[in-house]
Parts: structure tokens; C-alpha cells; sequence
């Protein structure tokens, strides 16, 4: 794989820099982008908890909010150790709808509108992050974000199986949303490859069936 550990090293040493060099102290985030070579570039620092925090607490074994009060309650946090616990992956659930665009291109809209049913099921290992229910309303003025669905395995691979198939037992009705696509995402041989980057979702669009995503 690309990001092998001699290379997760080397950017949390990075990241441990930077956020020295500007004295911070608090949670916080630093991203990098990787090219093809292995070489990294450091994106931007987002000081606050993320909205992806449950994936590093699933894998680190670090309740990252908890942490967070004790830095502000001024204790130390230099005994965590974290952990290298299996995998981790993160669903964002959107109220979009899916259409045809008239460059011929496939375009994704907000979809506002009333919820009618809407059902997270409880599972082992499932965590669910959302403000969607039953008779809410989502607003066209906001971000379209409706719901967080983050899962942990064993490995990708396991994850990726898992999050399918709890993604399959979801229900929402009253509005479009964006799990057509993520299904078809995680089932995706590219995807499942690891081997992709920045031009993936126009590629897997392109090889779609246009009118069975719509």
C-alpha cells in the first residue's frame, strides 16, 4: 500500500511540528496530500475536532472528546498511546439527488425536504451520527450532511463489507440521498484496490449506468 508505516511515521512527526512550532495545544487536525512518488504535502491544519474524529477514536482506541476537555481543563495528555486497532471507515449520508446535467455529465443537487421514514439500525461495531428522524425537515440552506455512519472491522476489506451491507439495511424516505452512490463506491473494484486519486468519482461515474444511479 502507498501509506505504509514508514510513511504514517513520517507524517505524524510532521504534524507533531507543526503543531509545535505555533505553540497549540488542543485537538486538532493536520492533512497532507501524498502523490504517486510517496512524497507529502502538507494541505492544511483544521484546529478543532473534525467531523471524521470517530474513525481515529475507533482505530486509536482514544476517546478524542474526552481528551480534549482534560487539555482544556489544563492536564496532560502526554500518556496516551494510541493504538493500531484494526480499520475504520466513515459514510457521509447527504440529502442529494442525483441528475442528468445538460452537459451530459451526472450532477449531484441538494434535496430539501420532509423526512417520512427514516431508520438507523443498531449494530456491533455501527456508529451513527445524525440529525435525520422522522417528520424533520432538511433546510436548502445548509450544509446537505444528514448523517454520519461509521463502521470498524478487522481491515478495509472487512469494512468496506460492512458498511455495504449496513448501508443496505438503511431507510429513508421523503427525500433523495447519496447511498445509491456509496454502495456503489464500496462495492467498486477500484475502490476496493485502494489504487485511486483525486479523478476516482468522475472515473467511476463514467463507467455507471447513468439511469439506474437516477
Amino acid at each position: 500500500a502507498l501509506l505504509d508505516d514508514a510513511l504514517r511515521e513520517a507524517m505524524g512527526q510532521c504534524a507533531i511540528e507543526v503543531a509545535r512550532s505555533c505553540d497549540y495545544v488542543g485537538a486538532g487536525t493536520v492533512e497532507f496530500l501524498v502523490d504517486a512518488s510517496r512524497e507529502f504535502f502538507f494541505l492544511e491544519m483544521n484546529t478543532r475536532l473534525q467531523v471524521e474524529h470517530p474513525v481515529t477514536e475507533w482505530v486509536s482506541g482514544i476517546d478524542i472528546v474526552s481528551q480534549q476537555f482534560r487539555i482544556a481543563g489544563g492536564e496532560s495528555i502526554a500518556d496516551l498511546e494510541p493504538a493500531r486497532n484494526g480499520y475504520s471507515i466513515e459514510a457521509r449520508v447527504t440529502a442529494e439527488r442525483v441528475q442528468m446535467g445538460t452537459s451530459g455529465e451526472l450532477e449531484f443537487r441538494p434535496h430539501p425536504g420532509e423526512i417520512v421514514e427514516c431508520e438507523f439500525p443498531d449494530d456491533e461495531g455501527v456508529e451513527i451520527i445524525a440529525s435525520a428522524g422522522a417528520g424533520k425537515f432538511v433546510s436548502p440552506f445548509y450544509d446537505s450532511m444528514i448523517a454520519q455512519v461509521v463502521v470498524h472491522a478487522e481491515d478495509r476489506d472487512a469494512a468496506a463489507d460492512k458498511l455495504l451491507e449496513y448501508l443496505s439495511r438503511v431507510r429513508i424516505t421523503g427525500i433523495c440521498t447519496n447511498i445509491p452512490l456509496l454502495n456503489r463506491i464500496l462495492a467498486d473494484e477500484v475502490f476496493r484496490k485502494g489504487d485511486y486519486d483525486t479523478e476516482y468519482l468522475p472515473g467511476l461515474l463514467q463507467r455507471t449506468d447513468a439511469d439506474q444511479l437516477i
